[in-house]
This record gives C-alpha cells, structure tokens and sequence, in this order.
C-alpha cells in the first residue's frame, strides 16, 4: 500500500524538476464562503496539471531496460501530457493513446513534448485494451493514469506542498476522477495531521466514487457526459479505492453550470484560467456543498488546460 513516506520520497525526487506551484489567496471569495481559502495553483505546473508530479515520479524510477523500451499511457489529456514530457525530459520514447474527441490543445501539446499518439473511439473502443497492445508488441511499460502507486505519491506532493506553505487546514479538497490526486492527497494530508478532513468533487454526471464509497466496493458507470473531461472516469481505481475507503472524509458532485460559473469567477477575480475538472474544488465550496464556513480550507486547482476558444464560449 502506497504510503505517507512515498510522498514525501517522491517530493524529494521531482524537487527542481516539477514546479512548487503559487498558494492563492482572495478576500472575496473568503467573504463570500465564510471561511480563509488557500489555492493551490496546479494550472500553472509544468504541462498545465498536477499529472506531471504522478507521471515524472513513475517514470524517475524506471530501470534502464525500461526507459529504452519506453513507455504506453492512456487519457484524455493531462496525464497524457504529463507522460509524454516527463519522457521528453527523462529521454524516453513515449506512446499514448487518447480519445478522437480529446480537447485540441491537449492533443497538440502531446504531441509537441515528442510523444506519439494513438488515437480510438471513447464510446466504442477500451484504450486499456489499446494500450496493452502495444506495449506487449514493443516490450514498453503502460504508465496508467492514477491506479499506480507511483502516480498516487507523486500526486500527493501538491497537497504535500501546501500544507507545508499555509500551515494547518481543517479541510482539504480536491477533484477526482480516477482517485490518484483524491488517494494521495489524502495520505499526504493525514501523514501531517490526521484530523484533516479531506473531500473529493465529482462532476454530477460521473459519480463513480461517490457511489463506490457508499456501497464499499468499486462500481463501473457509463462514460460520463460532461465538460469536464479530465474526471470522465468509470470507476475508481483498486489502489486509490482502498487508500480511499480509508481516508476519505467524503465526495459531493457539481454541475456543469456550476463549473462554468467558477472557471468565471476564477477568471474575474484571481486572474487565473483553470479548465472545468481544475475548477470542480472550488465549485464544490461556492456551491455551499461542504460546510466550511470558519474554517481553513486548501483547494486544488488541478488544471488549466483548456483551448482558448472553449473558454471564451463557457464564460461568455
């Protein structure tokens, strides 16, 4: 089971690699909620997202076979990106598969850190299957977007981070999608102080998690129609369900109205574009979802990798 001391031993491994990402702070929206919020500004990492820690930590620690052999991952974007410039950096050849309807710039920034895309049908085809494939025809290691250890420890290093910057927080929460940065946050945040509550946002539309925590087992649902792609996951993974079941304080959901809504109120008063998974955090506490008046509160903005048209038309 992935632990507080691999988060901290993957900290150590990306310092000087990964950015130590800026803690934002805004007077209006602490008058807004009731509370002293702290944002932690993964938009503005290396790549745009939080990946990059996960995906530089996994591929830090491949053997020499290994990196020759390069690497196979899968996703809609940002672990995606994550990958193929961590390989670019660490000069291992990268390959990875991603849906047709991936958001343009992800593609584009893909492929620009050097990595080789693949692409297949989301309703239609299994890019685990596709990703398999390829890596037994070329011996490659698949690097998986967040059931990995690795990836865990290495996503936990911004919560990590965080509390190191703003001292104690009676809350933490984040986005989830698959559990990789909600399972390491939470070792992260409870490895400091275990009376840390730690919460998880969904899109309404995708709630595997939640549905999963309150049943006690992991459940598969359709792919999520959202625009949140980063958090169209169906379930969550094995590793990060059981580091949940354990530390999750629990996960609410958000609509995609509300997203927009604070992707605008980001925009407007931090000066910050975070893309719609990036923003689920903070919708949960504008939306009154988690009780945090007179509290101190760290969000995650895990990303800001959003074209430019998109953005212009959701906050129109």
């Amino acid at each position: 089971m992935v632990s507080y001391d691999d988060v901290r031993a993957a900290s150590a491994r990306i310092s000087g690699v990964a950015h130590r990402t800026p803690v934002v702070r805004s007077r209006t929206l602490d008058d807004r909620v009731g509370a002293r919020l702290f944002l932690k500004c993964e938009s503005l990492q290396r790549m745009g997202a939080f990946k990059f820690r996960g995906a530089y930590n996994r591929l830090a620690q491949l053997t020499p076979d290994e990196r020759r052999a390069g690497v196979v991952a899968y996703s809609s974007g940002n672990h995606a990106q994550g990958v193929a410039l961590a390989a670019q950096l660490l000069e291992i050849p990268a390959t990875i598969v991603m849906p047709r309807d991936a958001p343009a710039s992800k593609l584009a920034a893909t492929r620009g850190y050097g990595a080789e895309v693949v692409l297949y049908e989301r309703s239609e085809e299994n890019r685990a299957v596709i990703a398999k494939g390829i890596a037994d025809e070329r011996g490659a290691t698949i690097v998986p977007p967040y059931d990995d250890e690795r990836i865990v420890a290495g996503a936990g290093t911004a919560v990590l981070e965080l509390i190191e910057e703003t001292g104690p927080l009676d809350l933490v929460i984040v986005p989830v999608g698959g559990g990789g940065l909600f399972s390491g946050s939470a070792l992260a945040a409870h490895g400091i102080d275990a009376r840390t509550q730690v919460w998880g946002v969904e899109p309404q539309a995708g709630n595997d998690v939640q549905q999963s925590l309150a049943r006690g087992e992991r459940v598969v649902i359709d792919v999520p129609r959202t625009i949140a792609d980063g958090l169209q996951t169906q379930s969550p993974g094995e590793i990060t369900f059981a580091v949940l079941r354990e530390h999750a304080a629990g996960v609410v959901t958000v609509s995609d109205d509300e997203l927009i809504e604070t992707m605008r109120v980001l925009f407007e008063r931090c000066k910050l574009v975070v893309e719609p998974s990036g923003a689920a955090a903070l919708a949960a506490v504008l939306y009154e979802k988690i009780p945090v008046a007179g509290k101190r509160v760290g969000i995650v903005l895990s990303g800001g990798n959003v074209d430019r048209a998109r953005f212009a038309e959701l906050i129109a």
